[in-house]
């Protein structure tokens, strides 16, 4: 079923009313579908439509609606799923691929998923040109801060990959924000740690980042174990700070970022960036001194 003439048209926002926002989403909805669905949901709520308006763009009953937005039930097909979207304004691109990720997610196979976006008339339809630069610019430090957690170069790609996606479908949203870079990188991080490794008590763990650092490959003499123990040590105090002290720590210390850039990519003044840095050196030497690091 396709949607209807009107569907493809942006939903105005000049109504005073905003629609009531969707009941909970399903607890067991996995972190791809939800990527997908956060956006929707959130756009939904602020253009001030309601389920009935959706029904009438979209041409889908409000049960089959309903459970979308929950995420609710089987994995909703691409159709319904464009058809929704394409009702709120959504670009596309962004969302084909944060479905097909989810849908794999979902254990769902290469032909259904195939099967499922040939019903659906591909459209030609590129980012904002304000967006594309933003992305070009900060990918790069994106990548080597979810790679320091998440260590392999497919898993850091797919999560900056799956940021930026769900940057474009927020992209006004983020324009709108006191600064763009800030929710960005807020954005960024709360995918990478997702997917992090995890201590018992809840925090990243680093340790295996160790293994990929230029001094655990140059470090050949006998003192080889135990400077990798201190690299450790090292590592588990920096996942002990604060988000903001954590991050200039990564950026600075295993990614190799000079201050202005880490200030640029943070969203972080100079001065408050250079702040951070001081704070995080302090507690770091405080922990790695502390009797029991762990504490």
């Amino acid at each position: 079923m396709m949607p209807s003439p009107g569907a493809a048209q942006p939903p105005s926002r000049g109504k005073a009313r905003r629609g009531r926002p969707p009941a909970p989403i399903s607890p067991g909805t996995g972190p791809s579908h939800r990527a997908w669905l956060e956006p929707v949901r959130s756009e939904l709520f602020t253009s001030g439509l309601t389920l009935d308006d959706l029904v009438d763009r979209s041409g889908y009953s409000k049960t089959r609606i309903s459970e979308l937005l929950r995420g609710n039930g089987y994995y909703p097909a691409w159709e319904l799923t464009f058809s929704v979207t394409r009702a709120l304004g959504l670009p596309t691109p962004p969302l084909r691929r944060l479905w097909t990720a989810a849908a794999r997610e979902a254990h769902k196979g290469p032909d259904w998923i195939r099967h499922c976006i040939e019903q659906v008339a591909h459209e030609t339809e590129g980012p904002p040109l304000a967006y594309r630069a933003f992305c070009e610019t900060l990918h790069q430090p994106y990548l080597q801060y979810a790679r320091a957690f998440l260590l392999t170069d497919p898993r850091a790609r797919g999560v900056v990959a799956e940021t930026f996606d769900i940057l474009w479908l927020s992209w006004n949203e983020a324009a709108a924000s006191p600064d763009i870079r800030r929710y960005a990188w807020r954005l960024l991080r709360s995918r990478v740690m997702l997917r992090a490794a995890r201590h018992q008590d809840g925090s990243p763990d680093l340790r295996a980042a160790v293994f990929s650092t230029d001094e655990a490959h140059a470090v050949q003499d006998p003192g080889h174990f135990m400077a990798l123990t201190e690299l450790i040590d090292l590592f588990e105090a920096i996942t002990r700070l604060p988000d903001d002290q954590m991050d200039v720590a990564v950026l600075h210390y295993l990614c190799g970022f000079p201050d202005h850039q880490i200030s640029h990519v943070l969203g972080l003044t100079p001065a408050l960036t250079r702040a951070v840095d001081h704070h995080a050196r302090a507690t770091v030497e405080t922990l790695l001194n502390a009797p029991n690091t762990q504490e």
